[in-house]
């Protein structure tokens, strides 16, 4: 339910940059993006939809779906995991896992996400799977769900093949939901080296060291893909994501990322109109046992406008009716429209807050009239 109405808020919304006609900085990348996770609202995009090699970005999936295995207690971080010659001979990247070494699921993490290791990623999808290729399946069932709709996974480390790509929209989606779904899990990505087996690896993310306020997320490069990178900053309350893939050297997608976060942090705002479950207003209901309804939003409500503009922003809620009784919590009743100087910026579904129960025969009778003239 939640994502289903978190994909109706996203398809609602377009660039608030073009709106407010704020051009963002020029970015030297094939394609990029800076999104706000507060309001899932794309502050500026470039190619965000365009199909692209992911290369090691594709390990966030195969952290998210570890993550959700140590969180269903299916696996464990002081687990020991077994290295299959597969996992031992994966090409690229490494952390140097050998196949009569014992390893726990947590230094495999700490492999995959500081050295990028794609053995520790085969290393893990055997662990939760039992094959890389039964992980990649689930891999896109989880792609699917989170509205991934540009991406196909066939690996757990992000080796290229034809089939293998994602883009910088979806590649949002999936960092954002790591830092949603797995706070505690999250903290990996700010690590800045690891050490295993007598080799010390450096995080890749230079931005790690540049940006005290950057706390991950992860780095990613074959030839095809070009270099890669999701950065994620917090200052204050606000949370800012930037994408860049297709750069053209290390340094330059580490500047252009910090050049994105920096832009959406000194001209935008994000504003908080409602938490999740508050009540927006209440809209009448027909043949019930009450003659109103609770409405409100399923999920916290925040919006992204240019600084200075957050008092020239109104919201109201346009009941769907009539509106009959039963109704049940959860049920979807209006729509939130939001709007900036009098424009309307987007449209969120709402939901009733509490069930009404059906009528008695004579309030249902009564109201059976009065629709007939209403």
């Amino acid at each position: 339910m939640f994502f289903r109405l978190l994909l109706a808020v996203l398809l609602s919304l377009v660039s608030i940059a073009a709106r407010a006609q704020i051009a963002p900085p020029p970015v030297a990348a094939r394609a990029w993006l800076l999104l706000d996770t507060a309001s899932a609202q794309l502050i500026a995009a470039h190619n965000p939809n365009d199909r692209m090699e992911p290369a090691s970005l594709t390990k966030l999936m195969t952290a998210y779906l570890t993550f959700a295995a140590l969180k269903a207690k299916t696996l464990a971080l002081t687990q020991v995991v077994p290295v299959s010659e597969r996992a031992w001979r994966a090409g690229g990247s490494r952390m140097f896992i050998e196949p009569n070494r014992p390893v726990t699921v947590e230094e495999l993490i700490h492999g995959m996400i500081v050295q990028s290791g794609n053995d520790a990623c085969v290393a893990l999808a055997e662990a939760i799977a039992g094959s890389e290729d039964v992980f990649a399946q689930m891999m896109n069932r989880e792609a699917q769900r989170l509205g991934m709709k540009n991406t196909h996974f066939t690996n757990a480390s992000g080796l290229p093949d034809p089939k293998h790509y994602s883009s910088a929209y979806d590649l949002s989606l999936l960092a954002a939901a790591i830092i949603r779904d797995f706070p505690e899990q999250y903290r990996y990505y700010s690590v800045r080296e690891y050490r295993y087996n007598n080799v010390t690896q450096q995080n890749r993310n230079r931005l790690l060291w540049l940006d005290p306020h950057v706390d991950g997320v992860k780095t990613g490069y074959t030839e095809n893909a070009g270099y890669c990178l999701i950065a994620s900053a917090k200052r204050g309350e606000r949370r800012l994501l930037s994408v860049v893939l297709g750069a053209a050297s290390e340094s330059v997608r580490a500047q252009e990322a910090q050049k994105l976060l920096n832009f959406g942090f000194q001209f935008y705002d994000s504003v908080r109109l409602y938490a999740r479950g508050q009540t927006v207003s209440a809209l009448p209901v027909w043949k019930g046992g009450e003659s109103t309804v609770k409405a409100g939003l399923a999920a916290a409500l925040s919006v992204t406008v240019p600084k200075g503009m957050a008092e020239k922003l109104k919201a109201e809620l346009v009941s769907m009716q009539p509106l009959i009784a039963p109704i049940s919590a959860g049920q979807r009743v209006g729509t939130v429209r939001v709007m900036l100087e009098g424009k309307p910026i987007g449209e969120y579904p709402a939901v009733a807050l509490q069930n009404v129960a059906i009528a008695g025969f004579f309030g249902r009778a009564w109201d059976t009239v009065r629709l007939w003239f209403k």
